[in-house]
């Protein structure tokens, strides 16, 4: 569990906070803290913003230390507004960045034909990777300049031990046939390798720690699966719901990680980190020249697809 840490003067935004989620609890426990939470979500925002502040409320912290915005990563627009919207009201003071939102599809049927963007990306490595990718890019100049005054910033990146699935050549030419959870590992691969590009390149200018997290296995909305109908499947139902909660963490518990990896002073960047401790990654993430090969190439990737947006037509 990660140990309480008086987050006051901290400014914080956690992607991904629908309820039931692991940035939920993340986000929860931070503003409890006192830090000033900023939550993103595609969908029902102000469900999300009223049930974190009744939370906060019951607890008898500030509930006014959250608010909700709206941020769909597939969506360059999107990403764009959020990010102005911050700058703005938030007067560019942004010290910590939890990416924890994500997406992991056909679970079950994983075989399936690849699920794409309307910009022509496989889903998950668009949401999971390049939207991170894209989000993180707009507000690094926030993390450089509050890591130069306050001397602590940090982005933290939830990602999944299923990187292990996967290898480093596929990020670029993968030829392999459709499978959803290697697609999931890869964009999480890609996160990995993301993550210690940050650390590489702004901890010791800019004092921006960043920090790679698995979670564990959680029971969240991610992992929930579509329910069977008719009275059998009431029944089949309520087997997985409870064998899940037997095999699967809770959202708190599966937040602790990146409670800890926002707020523990000092963190030991550039690391992957599982139940609050620093574990090993797959060899795969060791490869430097692919971190840095994978971010030149992101870095193109971005700027095609915001040029695309400016002229109001699809990449492809």
């Amino acid at each position: 569990m990660a140990e309480e840490v008086d987050m006051s003067s901290r400014n914080v935004i956690v992607t991904g906070a629908s309820p039931n989620s692991i940035g939920y609890e993340t986000a929860k426990i931070l503003a409890s803290w006192g830090a000033t939470v900023v939550v993103t979500s595609i969908h029902n925002i102000e469900l999300m913003q009223s049930s974190l502040r009744r939370d906060l409320r019951i607890i008898g912290a500030d509930e006014k230390k959250i608010t909700a915005y709206t941020l769909d990563l597939c969506d360059v627009d999107s990403v764009n507004n959020f990010t102005t919207w911050y700058r703005k009201n938030y007067n560019d003071q942004l010290h910590i960045l939890v990416n924890n939102a994500g997406i992991h599809k056909n679970i079950l049927n994983p075989r399936k034909k690849p699920p794409m963007t309307k910009d022509g990306f496989e889903i998950h490595w668009r949401t999971n990777f390049l939207g991170t990718f894209h989000l993180t890019s707009l507000l690094l100049p926030l993390l450089k300049q509050n890591g130069l005054e306050s001397g602590d910033a940090r982005v933290v990146n939830v990602t999944s031990h299923l990187h292990d699935r996967v290898k480093n050549k596929s990020m670029f030419n993968n030829d392999e046939d459709y499978h959803s959870w290697n697609a999931y590992g890869l964009s999480k691969l890609a996160l990995i390798h993301f993550t210690f590009e940050i650390q590489r390149r702004f901890a010791r200018k800019y004092n921006l720690q960043s920090a790679a997290v698995h979670p564990g296995s959680v029971m969240t909305n991610l992992t929930q699966i579509e329910e069977f109908e008719g009275k059998i499947g009431y029944l089949l139902n309520r087997i997985c719901s409870a064998l899940a909660s037997v095999v699967l963490l809770s959202p708190v518990s599966g937040a602790q990680t990146s409670v800890m990896c926002a707020s523990k002073y000092p963190l030991q960047g550039g690391s992957y980190y599982v139940r609050c401790e620093i574990a090993e990654s797959s060899g795969e993430t060791k490869d430097q020249n692919v971190s840095k090969l994978l971010w030149d190439k992101s870095e193109a990737w971005v700027k095609t697809l915001v040029k695309a947006s400016s002229y109001g037509h699809e990449q492809y």
